[in-house]
């Protein structure tokens, strides 16, 4: 019978293993750690005896983590989140809070909530500061190795660890100079149009543009342009669309027309993502707070530049795991 128990666990340990896991080896671990090698083989035979398990075995030149160590290590980092979270819940105060936070966000999200989120949570927080990184089509990663501390993205990467709530909802519309055309009317026109479209990394389109060729509807872009922002100069003074989120039009697409899809399109939802790391932090859970705050007017100050039917409010009371 073993001689530890579940007892003998503490928070060193589980840094330990997380550690020998990210760095995959026991002398770069001891280096993050600030120990010795030696003491690092020692806690590792702590642990191995509390869990009953090898937890890492010879690969090549270096070591692999068993499959047991790799489930024990996402909850190992929920465990010292919890352990964080009760020595610094009582201690969180907005107004002493001095930080900079870093969001990814494409620019539609960024113009949209990001100035109006920071205004009101430095008339909480003045020493609060806000980076803000481009998203492109957000990878898990972006959040594990946090490159960033929270997203804001209509398409969530999936992963055990990657927490998601949805804030609203917004709906396509066909974006076109109007002093030069006409809103495509149908199917045939619309298929007829030279388009321009946002393509933010290499293979990986807008989601409308993803669904749309799935069910065969087959456009012509002539141009595709990395952000939103790009689309404006292609469309003024030419007879091209572009089929994009309504909510554009108050900010980028101002100046011009919008016009309902001639296809059926599903809306597109709008979540903010963060790091299972974040989820118990208190600072964390008020930033998303007031993000959440923020949303209704943001959009109802986009409402006036748009049709209200192009916005649908979509907040949700709980947050949805992602999965692996």
């Amino acid at each position: 019978m073993s001689q530890f128990d579940h007892l003998d666990l503490d928070g060193h340990l589980l840094q330990l293993l997380l550690a020998v896991i990210e760095e995959g080896s026991i002398t770069h671990a001891a280096q993050r750690l600030g120990v010795t090698q030696s003491a690092v083989s020692h806690l590792l035979d702590k642990l191995r005896g509390i869990v009953g398990d090898p937890l890492f075995v010879k690969s090549g030149r270096g070591i692999a983590p068993t499959a047991r160590a790799q489930a024990l290590a996402d909850h190992a980092r929920r465990l010292l989140e919890e352990l964080r979270s009760f020595s610094s819940a009582a201690e969180f105060d907005p107004a002493r809070l001095s930080v900079l936070v870093t969001v990814a966000a494409n620019d539609l999200q960024r113009d949209l909530l990001l100035p109006s989120f920071l205004r009101y949570v430095r008339a909480q927080s003045p020493g609060f500061s806000l980076r803000v990184i481009p998203s492109g089509a957000p990878t898990a990663e972006l959040l594990r190795d946090q490159q960033c501390q929270l997203a804001i993205t209509p398409r969530p990467p999936e992963g055990s660890d990657i927490l998601q709530k949805r804030l609203f909802e917004d709906t396509y519309r066909v974006f076109y100079d109007a002093g030069r055309r006409g809103p495509p009317m149908t199917v045939e026109d619309y298929l007829a149009a030279d388009h321009v479209t946002v393509l933010h990394e290499a293979r990986r389109s807008l989601d409308i543009d993803e669904v749309l060729a799935d069910r065969g509807i087959r456009r012509r872009f002539v141009a595709q342009v990395p952000d939103f922002a790009g689309i404006g100069p292609f469309l003024r003074g030419s007879t091209m669309v572009a089929t994009l989120p309504g909510l554009l039009r108050a900010h980028m697409l101002r100046d011009f027309a919008a016009a309902p899809v001639p296809v059926e399109c599903p809306p597109m939802p709008m979540f903010m993502v963060w790091h299972l790391r974040h989820q118990a932090d208190p600072m964390h859970r008020w930033l998303r707070q007031q993000l959440e705050i923020v949303v209704a007017p943001a959009l109802a100050a986009a409402a006036e530049h748009m049709p209200v039917s192009s916005i649908t409010s979509g907040v949700r009371s709980a947050y949805v795991k992602g999965h692996a």
